[in-house]
């Protein structure tokens, strides 16, 4: 099944448990998605979202939550912050598990020895090889950080 697929079934069943941040939430990406599937027919490449698509939208949308939240939370809003917290929590339910930083390190590792990187001029090299297997499992800024810091080593 589909993410966008998950994401409509997601949201009939939030109809039917009458749950209204969820199902907030839920239409707030699916409009995300349509509206993205809408500019993009505009482009004569057009090509319909897939799954990478989808997951990128999600991710760019937990992201704007969590700036949100940290302004709030700077602003002493505990109302927002806390609507922002369940709307990143709702959305999260749709991304795939997260990697642990024991696997990241892995990853990096196993990225450096099959790129042939050898210093922070590789780093777009580690980046592009990393980048489709990390896809909204881990922070793209931490992950890049943790680069850094092998490459230097």
């Amino acid at each position: 099944m589909s993410l966008l697929d998950e994401l409509k079934n997601a949201q009939k069943e939030a109809m039917r448990a009458k749950d209204k941040i969820r199902l907030g939430t839920i239409r707030m990406a699916l409009a995300s998605i349509k509206q993205h599937e809408i500019d993009g027919r505009t482009n004569p490449d057009y090509v319909a979202i897939d799954n990478d698509g989808v997951l990128a939208i999600l991710i760019k949308m937990v992201k704007q939550r969590k700036d949100a939240a940290s302004q709030y939370e700077t602003a002493g809003r505990q109302d927002l912050l806390d609507v922002e917290l369940a709307e990143i929590a709702i959305l999260q339910d749709f991304l795939p598990k997260p990697l642990n930083d024991e696997e990241i390190d892995n990853l990096i590792v196993q990225a450096i020895s099959e790129s042939g990187a050898s210093g922070m001029k590789d780093m777009g090299k580690v980046m592009s090889w990393l980048k489709p297997k990390v896809q909204g499992r881990a922070d793209m800024g931490q992950l890049s950080g943790k680069i850094k810091v092998k490459l230097n080593a």
